[in-house]
């Protein structure tokens, strides 16, 4: 007996399924009040979520030797479109002096109230020092502010913006994000599920099985967040739940759809479940390996939230992996047959693929498979064209935001009646020797409203400037491109440039270089998987094409609706890269359940045979998996963020059309005319593709109904 079949044995053993079920329900046990602490666990400082290397995280790590880095400016605005009154004036100033009995502001560093030129507005600007808490104390330390200022305003309005605005309001985006997309996507999974087994108790077992699995990885990631330094933000958290259970659900619907069809062959489940086992489980593992090296190749990004969130979702993956292969198992023959009542799969009874829809789309499409996936490949060709209409420059402030959150609306108040930039600096820090010459390079940039007197802080010159655009407007960006240029020019200075806008120019930057670089490493790796896994060289680059030009086709389409159908005013720098992580990462998945079982029967028969009924046993699981992981990526879009309802959108669809129209009808066509050739240089490709005649015959009498 092959090391394998022991294996595959254990689970599905008539007493060690209950050494199984016994091991996950101790794991369960103490993983329980461990994935509780996740949240705690994570990090949203802004240093978590930069470039490392970057100028402006440097500027950071100079400010963090005499202020703590994780002050962040606010800008309390208040208006009267008719005009300020003298009482405006005094609650403004007294306010103010409220302000600064806030818990985490920062003593003396609250600066105001500021009158705006046309008498309409007045500003107050304050630094609050969040603590270790992040992106929550934000949201408290608002609040706090906003009481203070709707108290007895008599009509004037007041708004908190700046980075601590938007803070708070981020805060209040992800704070439920963990709790809607978790119930969000169990839902859309039973309710999928109850269709495609069409049973009122079988869908439970996955599912409990997916919950498992998603505890048991959040506690692994809490553990080793809190030990071993594993980086984890709201955004991975979030995502991790998604994943997890879509992707577990994935290889749920393979392994029982295996055995449902092993319990025709087999008189007894046991057995059957060893055999489906045997026959799935190498395709379930090179699924998830190839999920989990394409996910950790985010490791090598230079923005720390892309490099951090690989590992997190890497290990959701191996986690699910290893519950399902192993915990669905055995619950699946802990019960009878009767699970799948109605639709009981009776020993000696006919497999129903055979003769199902996939098995006729198989053989409708073996006389014009070269004319299918032309036609095909030139329809995702032109879907692909709408790339050239995808603006992933970034997301403004207010772009960033489905709605209008107040730390949007004030920025806009703010932007009427005050310069533009005030409020979030340009800093500059340089030796001190070199200030006046810094002050000077600095003050003459175009772009530049003002700059402060140099003061020496940490041993560096430090000097604010005030931009004349918007902090977070391509002028904001090109002026800062011009700052660092006269700054670094002046001798001996050896000057960095930090702030908000800069921040936010060099997450941009390492965004567009980790997109160069990881995309293409994800590619080689999905090729050498397959090509080790199908033990071929041509049917790998055949499917790595495909898996590529669904990408560009679901790039397009989102481009498409995003500008034209939800008026979203772009995409964040990082939406390709991580479209492309999730659809190729998860893509490929049906890839392999595909072609592993097409490799199967050719193996029986021959390559040509092998596709269609490679087809018509996986053709009903694929797209049942693609439903799920459709479904729970769509979740995405009832948090109120842009950038995930845009992820969300171009994954689904994605993940949909990849499903659907790529692996079932363009791969399926590429198999039966390439033929044997697929498999070269395997022995396959030596083995002579059926005649035409042998295939018509075949076909008739298939497409017979009944």
């Amino acid at each position: 007996m092959s090391r394998l079949s022991k294996i595959a044995e254990i689970p599905a053993g008539s007493w060690t399924k209950w050494v199984v079920v016994g091991f996950w329900v101790v794991v369960l046990v103490l993983a329980f009040p461990l994935q509780k602490k996740l949240m705690g666990a994570e990090k949203n400082d802004l240093k978590y979520w930069l470039p490392g290397s970057a100028e402006s995280t440097k500027v950071l790590d100079v400010q963090s030797r005499f202020q703590s880095p994780n002050i962040f400016p606010g800008v309390v605005v208040y208006e009267r479109p008719s005009g300020l009154t003298a009482a405006d004036r005094a609650k403004a100033a007294a306010d103010a002096r409220k302000f600064a009995q806030i818990a985490g502001v920062v003593p003396g560093q609250v600066v105001g109230p500021i009158p705006s030129a046309d008498g309409r507005a007045l500003q107050t600007i304050l630094q609050v020092n969040l603590g270790t808490k992040g992106w929550a104390a934000a949201t408290t330390a608002v609040n706090d502010i906003r009481a203070i200022t709707s108290a007895n305003a008599n009509g004037l309005v007041s708004h908190v913006t700046g980075p601590l605005g938007n803070a708070a309001d981020s805060n209040n985006v992800f704070s439920g994000i963990s709790g809607t997309l978790l119930w969000s996507a169990v839902a859309v999974v039973i309710l999928i599920l109850l269709i495609t087994y069409r049973s009122p108790v079988l869908w439970l077992l996955p599912v409990i099985s997916s919950g498992v699995a998603l505890i048991i990885a959040q506690a692994v990631i809490y553990l080793l967040a809190a030990h071993a330094g594993l980086v984890v933000n709201a955004q991975s958290a979030g995502i991790l739940e998604v994943l997890v259970f879509g992707a577990s659900t994935d290889y749920a619907l393979l392994i029982v759809a295996r055995y449902r069809e092993e319990l025709r062959r087999h008189d007894r489940r046991h057995p059957a479940m060893a055999t489906a086992l045997r026959r799935a489980g190498p395709a379930i593992i090179a699924s998830a390996a190839t999920v989990i090296l394409a996910l950790l190749t985010l490791s090598v990004a230079e923005l720390n939230s892309t490099s951090a969130l690989g590992p997190v979702l890497a290990i959701g993956v191996a986690v699910g992996m290893l519950v399902m292969i192993t915990l669905l198992p055995a619950l699946l023959v802990t019960f009878p047959r009767g699970v799948f009542w109605p639709y009981k799969p009776t020993y000696g009874s006919p497999e129903p693929t055979t003769r199902g829809m996939w098995a006729r789309v198989g053989w409708s499409i073996a006389p014009r498979a070269r004319i299918t996936w032309i036609v095909t490949a030139v329809l995702l060709g032109v879907l692909a064209l709408g790339l050239t209409g995808l603006k992933a420059n970034g997301l403004t402030n207010a772009q960033a935001f489905r709605g209008h959150p107040d730390s949007v609306v004030g920025a806009s108040v703010l932007a009427a009646h005050f310069p533009a930039g005030l409020g979030e600096p340009v800093i500059v820090i340089g030796n001190p020797g070199a200030a006046a010459q810094l002050r000077s390079a600095f003050a003459a940039t175009p772009g530049i409203a003002s700059v402060t007197p140099p003061v020496t802080r940490a041993g560096y010159a430090y000097l604010e400037g005030t931009l004349t655009a918007p902090p977070d407007s391509q002028a904001a960006y090109d002026t800062i491109d011009r700052v660092r240029a006269a700054v670094h020019a002046v001798p001996g200075a050896n000057a960095l440039v930090g702030g908000v806008t800069a921040t936010s120019l060099d997450v941009k930057r390492a965004t567009a270089h980790d997109r160069t670089l990881i995309i293409p490493l994800i590619l080689v790796v999905v090729f050498v998987i397959l090509g080790l896994l199908l033990r071929a060289l041509v049917a790998p680059l055949i499917l790595t094409a495909t898996v590529v030009l669904s990408f560009a086709a679901a790039l397009g389409v989102s481009a498409f609706f995003f500008n034209h159908v939800f008026g979203f005013g772009g995409a964040d720098t990082s939406f390709p890269l991580f479209v492309f992580v999730f659809l190729v990462a998860l893509g490929i998945d049906y890839n392999i359940f595909l072609m592993t079982r097409v490799r199967e029967e050719a193996i029986k028969r021959d390559a040509r045979h092998g596709a269609i009924v490679g087809l018509a046993a996986t053709g009903g699981v694929i797209t049942s998996a693609g439903f799920v992981l459709a479904g729970t990526f769509a979740v995405l879009a009832t948090i109120p963020s842009t950038f995930l309802t845009e992820l969300g959108f171009a994954v689904a669809f994605g993940i949909l059309l990849d499903t659907i129209v790529v692996r079932l009808l363009l791969v399926t066509a590429l198999n039966l005319d390439v033929g044997r050739h697929m498999w070269w240089p395997s022995k396959l490709a030596s083995k002579p593709d059926p005649a035409p005649a042998e295939l018509s015959k075949e076909r008739a009498t298939a497409m017979m109904p009944g």
